[in-house]
């Protein structure tokens, strides 16, 4: 059974239209005149328990009000939602799904400023009525798998980004939700942090089977926790499936860039590959791109060593950040 159902949902906002000027600022207090910004358009998609999925979008795409919708602070103009069975814009039932739900925002904290950290997570313990046991299980493990040991007894206000960031997920965590949104939860932290808290949401998601929502821009972050994707563009869904699907769907990519003691005759090279590679120069490097169904790997790497002595070379695949660019570009999948 889905733990999330959205259905056929519509979100739209309306706009004053506003004169310019002091005269006009007062003029759109008492006009009617508006103009309608559809910031969602009939989505519908479901998350089963334990799914860490993809939300991912350009600015403006509607992420950031599904979410919201979601999370109960906004109504759908039309449609459904539903938060394991529970409506969470329903004054009678938002009790009931606010208790299964954690929220972390990057640039927005729930903690308090001038408190210490282990006053915050108290006080939360207290806010969703979690028992003496359930509190020491989970704050042993939060403190172990985000580290936080050396600033638990630290003022909020003194931490670093990083040691905010993952205080804020411990304390999104405190009360054992079922559903996790994350929203850019690894904006600006260093490579380690950055990793740590990868880590440690894997590991959340592993022991309590939490389902989690992430909304990122960073497409290595849902290269390292996702296994589905869901691609919104201008308020509709592009895509949601697999990662997988989405890459053999664009072709299965590879590049190849490599470092010669020879000159390269970029011209010779493509005759020698045909239309099967796209070839530049970038620093001195050769890069190649191509197409597994067209030409393998081995067949490329014989054709470069066959003619060049080389100094260096690096093989990666196609990254996910190039599809969703090519998505966004040609507006098909």
């Amino acid at each position: 059974m889905s733990i999330i159902e959205v259905k056929g949902v519509r979100k739209v906002f309306k706009k004053p239209v506003r004169e310019p000027g002091l005269i006009g600022m007062f003029k759109t207090l008492f006009s009617f005149k508006y103009t309608k910004v559809e910031a969602v358009r009939d989505i519908s998609f479901s998350l089963n328990k334990g799914e860490i999925v993809g939300y991912i979008g350009a600015n403006g795409a509607g992420k950031s009000t599904t979410i919201k919708m979601m999370c109960g602070i906004l109504t759908p103009t039309e449609g459904k939602i539903t938060i394991d069975g529970f409506e969470p814009y329903n004054p009678k039932e938002r009790k009931h799904v606010l208790n299964k739900l954690g929220v972390v925002f990057g640039q927005r904290t729930q903690l308090w400023w001038d408190l210490p950290l282990i006053e915050s997570l108290v006080i939360l313990k207290e806010i969703y009525d979690v028992t003496d046991k359930d509190y020491q299980e989970r704050y042993q493990f939060l403190t172990k798998v985000l580290e936080l040991d050396s600033f638990i007894n630290q003022p909020v206000r003194t931490l670093s980004l990083g040691q905010r960031m993952r205080a804020d997920l411990a304390a999104s965590l405190i009360h054992n939700p079922k559903i996790l949104f994350l929203d850019e939860p690894t904006i600006g932290l260093d490579v380690l942090v950055k990793d740590r808290m990868i880590e440690a949401i894997k590991e959340i998601n592993q022991r309590y089977e939490t389902t989690i929502v992430l909304t990122t821009h960073n497409m290595e972050d849902i290269t390292d926790l996702c296994k589905r994707v869901i691609i919104l563009d201008e308020g509709a869904i592009l895509y949601d499936g697999p990662i997988k699907s989405i890459k053999t769907k664009f072709g299965d990519m590879r590049n190849i860039s490599f470092l010669s003691k020879d000159q390269v005759n970029l011209e010779h090279l493509r005759n020698v590959l045909g239309t099967y590679a796209k070839i530049d120069e970038v620093d001195g490097y050769i890069h190649l791109t191509f197409d597994l169904s067209m030409i393998s790997v081995n067949e490329v790497l014989k054709t470069i060593l066959d003619l060049y002595r080389i100094e260096d070379i690096k093989i990666e695949e196609n990254s996910l950040e190039s599809i969703v660019k090519k998505i966004y570009e040609t507006k098909q999948v």
